[in-house]
């Protein structure tokens, strides 16, 4: 029997689940790897039990309550007859150690989460079909254009005019900002950043907020200070040398005792005369 008839033959419950894991955002983390020439995607068991005891599995309808992890080990266990993944053991890799890692098909089949499991389902299809129809659209629509009435490739050509112009607008600010930064820096230092944010990673709004800002450096966060102090105890404890110049040295006993080099003591050696000496 071949893979698509096993898996025809599993019932919608099943299905359900294993579209869930199969989809990006049930956040299962996927790996590749090579499995007889062949690119396939891997998952790992407890990466798998996460996913169904994440709040997302709660609230799909049409497939079986997960409520811990022995349920979500029998659920998954449950899958592997149906041939949507089956377990593998993973072996060294094709090239350099980024590259894929072979994986071969292991003959025990059933469900750890300590193992590999490969994928043999790509999921649903229908956001594939829906693009690659798009595109050939798309493409036909590009090549008719000389065949398009006159109105819309009027429109086209005033469309193309306006992204241009916004281009170029971004691109005249761009320079602008940075002659004026260039001057601020020599005549008002620490300089002035016009449209500070033009360049982060936040809405089209926000990046024209605030309208100018000063180039102060950022201010170390309390975690990193909390970690320098703890690195300095650290020194202090292992007998490294303080600010002072002063070395702390701890004998066995436990007592800490200074040793400077400005302010040390030499030692001195009394003889003490013998009492049964005649």
């Amino acid at each position: 029997m071949s893979t698509a008839e096993q898996q025809q033959q599993a019932p919608q419950e099943i299905r359900n689940v294993v579209n869930f894991l199969r989809n990006s955002k049930a956040g299962l983390k996927n790996r590749v790897g090579v499995l007889n020439g062949k690119r396939v995607d891997y998952f790992k068991g407890k990466s798998a039990v996460k996913v169904l005891l994440s709040p997302a599995y709660a609230k799909t309808k049409n497939t079986p309550k997960v409520t811990s992890e022995a349920e979500a080990h029998t659920l998954l266990h449950s899958i592997i007859p149906f041939a949507f993944f089956l377990r593998v053991d993973r072996g060294q890799p094709v090239g350099s150690a980024s590259s894929p890692k072979i994986v071969q098909i292991n003959q025990m089949q059933l469900f750890k989460p300590d193992e590999y499991y490969a994928w043999f389902y790509e999921g649903s299809q229908w956001t594939n079909y829906v693009g690659g129809v798009a595109m050939v659209a798309v493409t036909l629509a590009g090549v008719m254009f000389p065949l398009w009435p006159p109105i819309l490739r009027l429109g086209v050509w005033y469309l193309s005019m306006v992204l241009l112009g916004l281009i170029g607008l971004l691109l005249v600010i761009s320079v602008i900002r940075l002659i004026f930064y260039i001057i601020t820096i020599i005549v008002a230092s620490p300089g002035i950043w016009i449209f500070p944010r033009l360049f982060a990673d936040v809405g089209f709004v926000d990046s024209f907020i605030p309208l100018w800002e000063w180039d102060l450096p950022k201010k170390k966060s309390k975690k990193k200070k909390s970690a320098e102090k703890s690195e300095k105890a650290k020194n202090v404890d292992s007998g490294a040398a303080t600010p002072d110049g002063a070395v702390v040295e701890v004998d066995d006993s436990g007592v800490s005792t200074p040793n400077s080099r400005s302010g040390s003591r030499a030692a001195t050696v009394e003889e003490v005369p013998d009492e049964n000496s005649s």
